[in-house]
Order: C-alpha cells, then sequence, then structure tokens
C-alpha cells in the first residue's frame, strides 16, 4: 500500500518577471516500510520533492496524499497538525534549537509528536554516538554532531514517515555507515523512509532510486547493479 502518493505533481516559483519550474509533472509512490534514495545532481528538485512529502509547501498543480490525506486541501494549520503526528524531518540546515541542549532538542520532537517516547532522547542520542554530549547546547558541537542531533530528533518522534535531506552529508564515513543503518533499522519497525542524497554509492543500500534531473523523474528502480548491504559501502 502507497503511503505517499504524487500524480501529476508541479512547483512553480516567480522569481521577478520569471517562473521557475522546480519539478514537473511527477508521479510517484512509496509504499509503506520503504526506503527509498531520491538522488540527483544540486538543482534538480530532491528538496522540493521532499517539502511536498512532508506537508511543508503545497504543489502548484497535481496532487499529494500522504496517508489517505490530500494535502493540497488542507489549511496551514491542518498542514501543521499533519506534520506534527505523520512526518518527522533530518533538514540539511539541523535547524536546531540553539537554547536547547541535545538532548532538549530531541525531548522537543517526541513531546510535539504527542504519542509518547518510543525511546528516551538520551537513548537515541546515544544510538548516534553522542550519549557523553547530551547536556551540551548547540554552540558547543560540531557541524557533524549538529547533524547527529538533528537525526536522533527524527529517529525520536516515532512518526510514520521519515524524510531525511542529505543525512550523511557533515559525517565521516564510519558514522555516515552507522546513521544509515539506523534508518534502516526504522524501515524494518514500518517506517516509510525517503532520503534525499547525491551521493550514489548511499543509493546502493536503498530499496528503490528515484532519479530526478531538472525537475523530473528520469529513473525510478532498483540501485544500479542491485542493493548491496550497509556494511559494503565504499564513499
Amino acid at each position: 500500500m502507497a503511503v505517499i502518493e504524487l500524480r501529476d505533481v508541479a512547483r512553480r516559483y516567480r522569481v521577478g518577471d520569471n517562473v521557475v519550474t522546480a519539478l514537473d509533472e511527477v508521479n510517484l509512490d512509496v509504499e509503506a516500510g520503504e526506503f527509498v534514495v531520491v538522488l540527483g545532481p544540486s538543482g534538480c528538485g530532491k528538496t522540493t520533492l521532499l517539502n511536498l512529502m512532508g506537508a511543508l509547501d503545497v504543489a502548484t498543480t497535481g496532487r499529494v496524499t500522504i496517508g489517505g490525506v490530500g494535502l493540497g486541501e488542507a489549511s496551514r494549520a491542518e498542514l501543521a497538525r499533519f506534520r506534527r503526528h505523520n512526518v518527522s524531518f533530518v533538514f540539511q540546515t539541523f535547524n536546531l534549537f540553539p537554547a536547547l541542549t541535545a538532548a532538549e532538542n530531541v525531548q522537543f520532537a517526541i513531546d510535539l509528536a504527542g504519542r509518547g517516547a518510543t525511546a528516551a532522547a538520551g537513548e537515541v542520542l546515544t544510538r548516534v554516538g553522542l550519549g557523553e554530549r547530551l547536556d551540551h547546547f548547540p554552540h558547543q558541537l560540531s557541524g557533524g554532531e549538529h547533524q547527529r542531533v538533528a537525526i536522533a530528533r527524527g529517529l525520536a518522534s516515532g512518526n510514520p514517515v521519515l524524510l531525511a535531506d542529505e543525512p550523511t552529508g557533515e559525517l565521516d564515513f564510519h558514522t555516515g555507515v552507522q546513521i544509515l543503518a539506523l534508518l534502516h533499522e526504522q524501515t524494518h519497525a514500518g517506517v516509510t523512509t525517503v532520503v534525499v542524497t547525491h551521493n550514489r554509492e548511499i543509493a546502493r543500500a536503498a530499496d528503490r532510486v528515484v532519479e530526478l534531473s531538472s525537475g523530473r523523474v528520469v529513473n525510478d528502480g532498483p540501485p544500479s547493479g542491485g542493493r548491496i548491504a550497509i556494511e559494503d559501502l565504499r564513499w
């Protein structure tokens, strides 16, 4: 059963006197518990696609349905409630609260989802290698640690859809493999996971790879050469 459905979706922006097409007639289904990588170069529409899937943006034309809910018909307040209980994000820019500690940033996401913790904030931070940084504020953490807090926040909320924008971009290889393994664990628990990346090696560990070019889907299928185990990745 498809949890995420896009039908003839386009997203256009007006920039001055020009109209820029970020996505153009995209059709896509993502099944429950599937691990999908959206692959493509900078500017191809990957982040726009993720924002539409997560109700952070609305399509100019076409229909986006998540968990049976049509997002185009929802009000801003309805979209906010939908995000809170259905979608977890790992933002490329992290979006941590500077006045909260690492543990408090993760706890905030748990409280916002409103379903109780699937795991304690400290436990999830320990799983991403930050067990000794629970009481550190963002200004006391490195870029890679910021990214791991953002990932822990996404993992802890317990929402059925997890959307991650370049989740390994600031991480060394060893930590990146560890994080990908954690994301895979979520899919085994039934979480539908979509990862945006330009890294073709990461895509080799996905169930499916959706390639974008100039806002269009140009390929959608299993990884080229077949899927490989996370521990066999090299990048």
